[in-house]
């Protein structure tokens, strides 16, 4: 009986270490490196630091790398989230690595006929991959998360990008962090803003347009995403009525592509 007890607790261990992931190592790296600015909506990376401690972040995504497709493939959704989201941020980052300090924006690390997006550069799941496959395939055309928030988790190294959160995503928390970051980045009046005229928001809302209207929780549209953050946003009573109704006008600032770098 003791041994048909204990192999079961070995089977039980063994289940969940295929379910979970360690992204500690990637939570230490970043509270070293990133930097909350003043107001508390945009964080900005100290790469020259970062560079120093490359080697750890090599380290985790080394240990990124290592996970099986399979395996992965049966883990809860958060935690596959979690790992694809934080997979997305550390390879961006050690792109810009591999040309910082001469990098202004991750623009000029493509070509005239590939964007820096397209590079397929990273060892994972099985297969080479692109920053562009990890968002667009893996995490928004998998059908698995039906998830527009990740459009405030995802972080292209740029000052236009939403905050790059100072800690590894979990699947423990990741409810809370996915709304934090939402909160956080619609609360940036430099990023959206409404007026008594219109409401201006940041160009991911016009690319990912179809994101925020598919069917999620309450909202059907993007009107009714952004009513769900009318405190965010500070939209008063008149503005949320003129939302509702399509007769406050919606326009996009342009995006700001420069490398979201601590000034040294």
């Amino acid at each position: 009986m003791r041994f048909v007890i204990l192999f079961w607790l070995l089977c039980f261990s063994l289940q969940v270490q295929a379910r979970t992931f360690e992204h500690q190592p990637l939570t230490e790296l970043l509270q070293q490196t990133v930097s909350t600015l003043p107001g508390g909506h945009a964080t900005a990376v100290n790469y020259r630091l970062l560079q120093q401690q490359q080697g750890q972040l090599e380290a985790y995504l080394a240990s990124l790398s290592a996970v099986d497709a399979d395996i992965f493939k049966q883990w809860p959704a958060a935690e596959r989230l979690a790992f694809l989201l934080n997979a997305y941020n550390a390879w961006t980052l050690q792109l810009i690595l591999t040309a910082y300090p001469n990098v202004d924006s991750i623009k000029d690390l493509g070509t005239l006929f590939q964007s820096p997006w397209k590079k397929r550069f990273i060892p994972l799941l099985g297969k080479d991959r692109s920053l562009d496959e990890i968002e667009h395939e893996l995490i928004r055309g998998s059908g698995d998360f039906n998830e527009p928030r990740i459009h405030f988790a995802v972080n292209c190294a740029s000052i236009g990008c939403p905050a790059l959160l100072e800690e590894a995503y979990n699947a423990a928390t990741l409810e809370q962090q996915l709304e934090q970051q939402t909160v956080r980045f619609l609360s940036d009046r430099s990023r959206n803003l409404a007026t008594d005229g219109r409401l201006q928001l940041s160009a991911i809302f016009k690319w990912y347009k179809e994101d925020f209207q598919q069917p999620w929780r309450d909202s059907r549209s993007l009107a009714s995403f952004l009513l769900r953050y009318a405190d965010a946003l500070q939209l008063d009573e008149r503005q949320q009525q003129q939302l509702a109704a399509d007769r406050l006008p919606i326009s996009f600032m342009d995006y700001d592509w420069r490398l979201n770098a601590v000034v040294q």
